[in-house]
């Protein structure tokens, strides 16, 4: 017998919300298991909150978008003191637009204004040749629309970015995956003859399927939100699922998608496995290389995603030549046993945390909670099979990893417990802290993982996960996390200090669940 409550968490940003519990029958075999689906985040103020990154980059000349994300009771009214010369700011929208090209760091004072009071929060805006300063924020298609993703569906995620409030956490980009263009034939992954047509024109230009009639009219439609938009492809002659890939013809495309109005390009290695047959270093480098070439000419900033799955020791060079990069395999695709699939991704890409800083991170592959579909057979969503505690464990991880946070589930059906997960402003912030490191192991056994990072204010996060099947005492020691005398503990996930301590911490944390703390004097 499983036993889920769901604890009611209000929105005032939130239209529509579905109830939906989640649970996991993983019983021992004389108890059952029973696991409340708790919202432990507390719901926002209503006076005025500003989330989100405090340092953002963006090169010379190239377009700047950025909605402010903020929290609190509607309509709110915003300000921005300091913004560089060519910028603006929509008071009503709290979206900044234009151009600048000094190249220098400004330090921009920013305010939100409503009913209920006000907010102010520096923002560093970098003008240089260094994008994605924090690790991109977002939502990807695949895990949940695969081959069915249309324009129509774009458009949705949008909306529900905004709707939800995630875009008032700091969520703002909506990527479309794989499927958005033409596939030569039929084939395993490619079942609907709409889709099937010229890869590319008389020109050369590669040709969207019906499903997508107009790609710059999307990709406004976006950017009118204050949110930005992604794509996809691969450097090889065909993408995964068997579409057109950029293999000959990466300026072109490179052009199009910046015409198109794209701001992120995920880049699969896929079918180039088939050009590339000699598996050396230099081979594994070439065509993202190639592409990130191709990039730096355009007047338009697009973050590069290296999709090759940690080929070639990628976190020691993926930085020379994108700014995010999967270190392990599909995180859809991962089998469990004992443990959910995500843990054993994460403990692999933990080993690679002194590789991650400001404009390159490793990349984890997306999080995968709410609605999501079967990555083994491309099926329709169901409610995820992760447990409550578990739930908070993946996003607890993947803040503390400096990963990109992006949601591949089904952005029409998020729930409160969901949005709890994915919307907890301290638990992002430890994610985007401006200093960029990623957490360190403190310990790795088969009963408990420990993280430690340190934050650019000189706190620590620090993450104790339980591993087992039952309920633990973990702790850790000054000693371990390098500190000194009294300390304040602050649980991120409830959002309150807790104690002051001394030589020592130590919490009871529950089965597949996690103790989620910041220490500070």
């Amino acid at each position: 017998m499983v036993v889920v409550n769901v604890t009611v968490m209000k929105r005032k940003t939130f239209v529509g919300i579905l109830f939906v519990a989640f649970a996991l029958s993983m019983c021992s075999a004389e108890t059952a298991l029973v696991e409340e689906a708790v919202v432990l985040t507390p719901p926002p103020p209503l006076e005025p909150r500003i989330n989100g990154p405090t340092v953002y980059g963006v090169r010379p000349g190239s377009p700047f978008l950025y909605r402010i994300p903020c929290t609190g009771e509607r309509p709110m009214t915003f300000a921005a003191k300091g913004l560089p010369a060519g910028l603006s700011l929509d008071a009503k929208t709290g979206i900044i637009t234009g151009k600048t090209t000094k190249t220098e760091t400004h330090r921009v004072m920013l305010t939100s204004r409503n009913a209920r009071g006000a907010a102010r929060r520096e923002f560093r805006i970098v003008v240089g040749n260094q994008l994605a300063l924090t690790p991109p924020m977002g939502w990807n298609s695949w895990y949940i629309h695969y081959n069915r993703v249309s324009d129509e569906v774009m458009r949705q995620a949008a909306d529900q970015m905004i709707e939800t409030g995630m875009a008032d956490y700091g969520y703002q980009y909506v990527n479309i995956d794989d499927c958005w263009m033409n596939a030569e034939s039929m084939g395993k992954h490619q079942t609907d003859p709409k889709r099937v047509g010229p890869v590319r024109d008389a020109s050369g230009n590669i040709q969207p399927n019906v499903y997508f009639p107009d790609m710059k009219a999307m990709t406004d439609y976006i950017h009118a939100k204050g949110l930005k938009a992604g794509i996809y492809t691969s450097p090889g002659p065909r993408t995964c699922a068997g579409f057109g890939g950029a293999y000959q013809h990466e300026t072109q495309d490179a052009r199009q998608f910046a015409a198109w109005g794209f701001d992120f390009l995920k880049y699969d290695w896929c079918s180039y496995g088939r050009i590339a047959t000699n598996k050396t270093l230099e081979n594994f480098k070439k065509p993202y290389q190639l592409m990130w070439g191709e990039l730096q000419k355009l007047d338009r900033d697009i973050v590069f995603n290296l999709c090759q799955y940690g080929m070639g020791d990628v976190w020691k060079w993926g930085g020379e030549v994108g700014h995010c990069w999967r270190t392990t395999g599909d995180l859809g695709l991962e089998r469990g046993t004992n443990l959910p699939g995500f843990y054993s991704i994460a403990r692999k890409n933990a080993e690679h945390w002194e590789y991650a800083r400001p404009g390159a991170w490793n990349d984890p592959d997306y999080i995968l909670i709410g609605w999501v579909g079967d990555a083994h057979k491309l099926g329709e969503g169901h409610p995820t099979s992760l447990t409550p505690n578990e739930q908070y464990s993946y996003m607890s991880l993947w803040s503390l990893m400096a990963a990109p946070l992006v949601f591949s589930g089904d952005m029409a059906k998020l729930d409160v417990f969901t949005l709890n997960i994915l919307c907890n402003n301290e638990v992002i912030e430890v994610d985007q802290d401006p200093l960029g490191k990623q957490a360190r192991i403190l310990r790795n056994t088969p009963t408990e993982f420990v993280l430690v990072k340190e934050m650019e204010d000189g706190s620590k996060a620090v993450g104790l996960f339980n591993l087992g099947n039952e309920p633990a005492k973990l702790s850790v020691t000054w000693t371990d996390l390098g500190l000194t005398g009294k300390q304040r503990v602050r649980d991120l996930w409830r959002q309150k200090h807790i104690g002051t301590y001394e030589r020592r911490f130590e919490a009871t944390v529950p089965r597949h669940g996690v103790s989620f703390v910041r220490f500070s004097n």
